[in-house]
């Protein structure tokens, strides 16, 4: 089950890809800055995932008008992440959480799925400034996606 809506955000610090080379991605560096929208998803180069960040990223104003860094995050290898967002010209910060451990806090691992192993399952979370979770959702399955007007409105809020 996923973390609630009022529940204190579990820290993390994850590797990601930038101009720079790897850096980490810090959830506490990221709220002194703006509220986090932490997009989980099963993999990279699959066609839902693909749509899914593609979207975002075309639209990643308007979350920047609404005060949120938006943080894409899977179980892939950083490595991984990083092709696939040169390919798809994903411009999402996506965060390789290799180890597990973030998608298990969260409460969004999938264990043995498809029998290919361990995923995050396709949720989003709002967190705001105080580390609270605001909004929280695990899509029914991993082929659907989530209602981005409900984070819309909960980050307008």
């Amino acid at each position: 089950m996923p973390l609630p809506v009022g529940a204190q955000a579990p820290e993390f610090s994850l590797k990601s890809k930038t101009a720079d080379g790897y850096k980490d991605v810090r959830l506490s560096e990221i709220l002194t800055r703006k509220r986090a929208l932490l997009l989980f998803f099963p993999f990279a180069f699959t066609g839902t995932c693909t749509a899914e960040m593609c979207d975002v990223s075309n639209g990643l104003s308007g979350y920047g008008s609404l005060e949120a860094e938006v943080i894409g995050i899977s179980v892939d290898s950083p490595f991984a992440l990083d092709a696939w967002a040169r390919q798809e010209k994903i411009t999402v910060t996506l965060a390789s959480d290799l180890n597990k451990t973030v998608s298990r806090a969260y409460g969004v691992l999938i264990a043995h799925a498809a029998g290919i192993g361990d995923m995050s399952a396709r949720a989003a979370f709002v967190v705001g400034r105080d580390s609270k979770i605001l909004y929280a959702e695990q899509t029914p399955t991993p082929k659907d996606l989530p209602n981005f007007a409900a984070i819309k409105a909960a980050l307008s809020h």
